[in-house]
């Protein structure tokens, strides 16, 4: 098939976004697949696309890491200068798409993954990997995220959603977690433990969006799970060795501990599971997803969120998930694809 994989965009996940996108356009190579990776922001200069799926073009060439902080989104806007800034498709970007087989889905946080290009592709007659932009919208808002938990009877955290303008010292449970509602990779995240720290995290969550999450703080074990075409894969621990799982111990190698399987009660991953698989059917999820808890002490789990476009990067869980199956990277991502093609049969 020729294959389009996207990636980079304007979240503060773009790095995160250009080497899951690197990873997985080689696999596809690999596995026999014409591939063009293509950053949906900067797009394509040239207007000889004809032989795109075959030429040498690869605008990662010279990244190979993710760095310990986010990227500046204001400096990456100015180094476009082939288009209007305030137009997210970059040059050639929706000429190139409508060439593919489909769009491998490499973005991460922002429009690539809350459902605008989602929606736009299918307006377009676009192809693409991963859910749809119901789901995709419900998973990257975590306050509607927990609205449909609640309503579905799925545990998670207590929590309230605050803007700008409302009054934060109606918050008085601590230690809190504070999140942006439609960040990722934890970029804005804090954990204050007093009045003032939890002041400084609603001014940073804020520097992110105008609407932040506060959830009561529940100390336990940090479990993903995979869901690959609704079935759930096995159960990882994210042990960071130092903090939570932020963005430094997220994608910095050797700062955090991945245990696939998660050593566990039979009874509590049968549970966890099925409620994975269940948080999937909630939120209107396709082809594949990962699913986030929290679990305590006593062995009660709360879920904390829906990744629709989880990393594929050297250090993301949902491929450690599936090479505990015998699934390599490789083979992980042709079924992805695999999966994703189900939706327009």
């Amino acid at each position: 098939m020729n294959i389009v994989v996207l990636a980079g965009g304007l979240s503060t996940e773009r790095d995160v976004s250009i080497i899951t996108g690197k990873k997985v356009a080689k696999a596809l190579r690999k596995n026999g697949h014409k591939i063009c990776l293509l950053d949906v922001y900067m797009g394509y200069d040239n207007d000889d696309i004809a032989d795109i799926f075959t030429i040498d073009y690869d605008f990662t060439k010279d990244i190979d890491s993710i760095g310990e902080k986010a990227p500046d989104i204001k400096a990456i806007k100015k180094m476009r200068t082939n288009q209007a800034k305030q137009c997210f498709l970059g040059k050639n970007v929706e000429k190139i798409c409508r060439m593919a087989d489909i769009v491998f889905m490499a973005l991460h946080g922002d429009v690539g993954e809350n459902g605008q290009l989602q929606a736009t592709f299918d307006i377009l007659g676009i192809k693409y990997t991963g859910s749809g932009y119901i789901g995709s919208g419900l998973a990257m808002n975590k306050s509607l995220s927990k609205k449909m938990f609640i309503a579905d009877n799925v545990p998670t955290p207590e929590g309230q959603v605050f803007t700008a303008q409302d009054d934060i010292t109606t918050w008085n449970s601590f230690p809190c977690v504070v999140k942006p509602c439609s960040g990722g990779s934890s970029v804005g995240v804090s954990i204050p433990n007093n009045r003032t720290e939890f002041e400084n995290a609603m001014r940073e969550a804020f520097s992110f969006e105008d609407e932040v999450l506060v959830e009561k703080y529940v100390k336990g074990r940090e479990l993903s799970i995979g869901v690959v075409a609704g079935k759930a894969l096995p159960i990882i621990e994210i042990c960071p060795k130092e903090g939570f799982y932020d963005y430094k111990n997220k994608y910095q190698a050797g700062l955090t501990n991945d245990i696939c399987p998660a050593v566990l009660p039979d009874d509590v991953t049968a549970q966890l599971q099925k409620t994975a698989e269940k948080v999937y059917q909630t939120l209107r999820l396709d082809a594949y997803a990962r699913i986030d808890f929290i679990l305590d002490k006593d062995n009660n789990f709360y879920c904390l969120e829906a990744n629709t476009l989880p990393g594929m990067t050297p250090t993301s869980l949902l491929p450690q998930e599936a090479l505990a199956t015998g699934i390599s990277y490789d083979e992980l991502v042709e079924i992805l694809v695999e999966e994703s093609m189900k939706k327009y049969l």
